[in-house]
């Protein structure tokens, strides 16, 4: 089966640490407990796109290692085609995850083999691009690969999506070949330069990165909701109230639910309605893409 979504990105191990609460300059904590999951942006998502019974295939690179191969049959289990993915001279890439009992977290990352990938590699999987609809990226691989694969995608009529995290300068050769920018608020605030303090300076945001290219822009705002913006409609979509335990995977579970939902109905109001019930659920469980949930829960959540 071609798949409909291309997912161009990191995949990681989270070693993910449990604590009472985040630890301040120079202390010491005790720690509750330590899980080695599978993640990183781009197998995120993936996995999500995959869940929800979407055709994916990823593009990355992993190490020759234990982490690389776990990664992998992650990716398998979750129905996401890892043909594409190369397995570099690098170790594979690590993150670490803190989070407390608010379920708020703080990651640090090392990239590894996510950071060995180029253009070449892109190229020689241009067919998987070629015969895909979507194609998702990230932050998390070099800059001069995202740009890359952006402008060939738009020369192959593909859509775009990208999810600028970690929050990086974008210049505006490489805005002008995204179709759709999925950043968080801080994301936002921090490309832009423009501080966030109520809904008059989120548009003005917004209007900023349109200008320069963007064709539509969707700003996940956590438990405020998200808002949606293009050149004619400004919108604010209310988040759905749950209990959140663990926000590691939010905004990645929320583009893999919009990508998968808008691949099938191109229907913007509809995706994006899809991806905040996915991140509600997501956020109610522990973990990264063991958080992720199937179509069947989400079409359950759908209607309660």
């Amino acid at each position: 089966m071609k798949p409909a979504i291309v997912v161009v990105g990191s995949l990681n191990m989270d070693i993910v640490i449990n604590v009472d609460h985040m630890p301040k300059e120079g202390q010491t904590l005790i720690g509750t407990g330590l899980t080695e999951i599978p993640g990183g942006k781009g197998a995120n998502q993936a996995v999500a796109i995959g869940k929800l019974q979407a055709p994916v295939s990823m593009i990355g690179k992993v190490g020759a290692d234990p982490y690389g191969t776990s990664l992998l049959n992650s990716l398998t289990a979750s129905n996401v085609n890892t043909e594409h993915i190369v397995t570099s001279t690098e170790k594979s890439g690590v993150a670490v995850v803190t989070v407390d009992q608010s379920g708020s977290n703080h990651i640090i990352v090392i990239p590894g083999a996510n950071f060995d990938i180029t253009e070449q590699d892109i190229e020689l999987q241009r067919q998987a691009i070629e015969q895909c609809e979507i194609v998702v990226l990230q932050l998390e691989v070099p800059m001069e690969v995202v740009k890359y694969t952006l402008q060939l995608a738009k020369q192959l009529g593909k859509t775009t999506i990208l999810n600028p995290a970690p929050a990086k300068p974008l210049d505006d050769e490489l805005l002008s070949y995204v179709d759709i920018l999925i950043p968080n608020e801080h994301e936002l605030a921090d490309i832009c330069g423009i501080e966030l303090v109520d809904d008059l300076s989120l548009q003005a945001a917004t209007q900023a990165l349109l200008a320069k290219g963007v064709q539509s822009l969707i700003v996940t705002l956590g438990e405020k909701g998200c808002c949606y913006a293009d050149h004619q409609t400004f919108k604010m979509f209310p988040a759905h109230k749950v209990k959140a335990l663990d926000t590691t995977a939010a905004g990645d579970s929320f583009i893999g639910g919009f990508a998968a939902s808008y691949v099938s109905n191109p229907n913007m109001d509809e995706a994006i309605r899809q991806a905040q019930i996915v991140a509600a659920i997501t956020v109610t469980r522990a973990g990264a893409q063991s958080s992720l949930p199937t179509l069947a829960e989400v079409q359950q959540f759908g209607r309660e």
